[in-house]
């Protein structure tokens, strides 16, 4: 079974506790009076850097939230305030999608590439990925950080990266047969928007050896019926990943799959706290992911609110990794979470039942507003010559028993729904 690191991979508890206590004390030596948007921060809050020697000391740090580091823009245009360097040490420019919200821009040294870089080869190594393969990357050249660090990561760990952008999705799918890729690298929707685009053209995706697919950019990949519709349409295995822009690539799915997402420990510090009393949860409880990077001295975050939704499982890995693990991968988000008729609706829930259908092709759902009652409806575009009325009863008959409530589902005429290269937007609510 493959490791990128096996002498930190397998650290004991205690030896990994004292690695992080050390990159923590040096991360936060380098920061004070350097990085505006933290010497500022932690002056406010009254805590000193040199006050933080042990994990046990962190929780003296205040929580950093996103809206913070955007306003940090806004203050200081266009890269904002949390920069240790001077703008002349950074070389990579990348911002987030903005699907939530103002992009917020982030700046990367050639050392924080590298460390980027070295979380994905713990990404891709803990998939099974060896210099032997050839990983397909299908996306396009743009300032969403995406695969970016893919690229950085395959690089390290020597495996042959085959760039996919400036294409269509058949043409990508010829390209992979043509050079006999071995391991895709892309989002979910993606993955099964290929899928598609073969069945349509009449591309059997038999003719790739493909043996791996990497997933990132969006949920999915962690939810059961996704990842078996991607395995059984590719033939191949699925793996998670999570991660963000700010933050960095911070978990992965070792190859033993045990129900969750290994942390890379050796480079990140991850709390899980109530989101509502920011009080600690146990091990099994679930709570709001709390994280601070320890190898991005540029562009560092400590206990950032991901508002990921998580539950620790602390016990060892049959892999050989002692790494901690988010037991079912990031289970959701937080703010992602509407009320409709009294009942908790989150989209990962929508999206692990409407993939159970084969015939579903995409999907789009809205959560809007009648009086003070939420309404839950649900386009499906289902694959041609398919049973329309059966299927969508059998979809909305699905979602009752599974939710307890009663969405409106249609059938969306073929082809009318948007299609997704990177993140998919396919949950929309208004009066939330």
């Amino acid at each position: 079974m493959p490791f990128f690191d096996q002498a930190t991979e397998t650290l004991s508890r205690a030896e990994l506790q004292a690695l992080q206590e050390r990159k923590l004390r040096s991360l936060l030596e380098q920061l004070a009076g350097r990085n505006r948007f933290y010497t500022e921060k932690l002056k406010a809050a009254g805590v000193a850097f040199t006050e933080i020697q042990a994990l046990d000391d962190l929780s003296r740090l205040p929580l950093t939230t996103k809206s913070e580091l955007v306003e940090a823009q806004h203050v200081a245009p266009p890269f904002g305030t949390n920069a240790t360097f001077p703008e002349t040490a950074y070389t990579r420019f990348h911002q987030t999608s903005g699907t939530t919200g103002t992009p917020l821009r982030v700046l990367d040294t050639p050392e924080s590439w590298h460390w980027w870089g070295k979380c994905w080869g713990h990404v891709l190594a803990g998939a099974g990925l060896t210099a032997e393969d050839r990983l397909f990357l299908p996306f396009s050249f743009g300032p969403f950080i995406g695969f970016w660090a893919t690229v950085e990561g395959s690089r390290q760990l020597g495996t042959l990266m085959i760039p996919g952008g400036g294409r269509d999705s058949l043409q990508r799918l010829q390209l992979m047969k043509e050079l006999g890729a071995t391991a895709i690298c892309c989002t979910p929707t993606y993955a099964l928007r290929l899928a598609e685009v073969a069945r349509e053209s009449g591309f059997d995706l038999g003719d790739i050896p493909i043996r791996v697919t990497v997933h990132a950019g969006e949920p999915g990949a962690n939810l059961p019926a996704t990842k078996a519709r991607i395995e059984e349409t590719w033939g191949a295995k699925c793996f998670d990943h999570a991660g963000a822009s700010e933050v960095g690539a911070h978990s992965f799915e070792c190859e033993a799959q045990p129900g969750g997402t290994h942390v890379i420990e050796s480079e990140f510090i991850i709390e899980v706290l109530d989101p509502e009393t920011s009080k600690v949860c146990a091990p099994g409880e679930t709570g709001e992911l709390i994280i601070t990077n320890l190898g991005r001295i540029g562009y560092p975050i400590l206990r950032y609110r991901t508002g990921d939704l998580v539950r620790l499982n602390p016990e060892p890995c049959v892999c050989g990794r002692t790494w901690t693990r988010f037991e079912g991968g990031v289970l959701g988000r937080a703010d992602d979470m509407v009320i409709v008729r009294g009942v908790n609706v989150f989209p990962s829930a929508i999206e692990n039942l409407v993939r159970r259908f084969e015939e579903v092709d995409e999907y789009r759902v809205t959560v809007s507003k009648r009086g003070e009652l939420g309404e839950l409806s649900i386009e499906v575009e289902l694959a041609k010559n398919t049973d329309s009325e059966n299927t969508r009863q059998a979809i909305a008959h699905t979602l009752q028993d599974k939710l307890g409530l009663r969405p409106s589902v249609t059938v969306a005429p073929h082809g009318t729904l948007p299609r997704f290269e990177m993140k998919a937007k396919r949950f929309h609510a208004s009066g939330r």
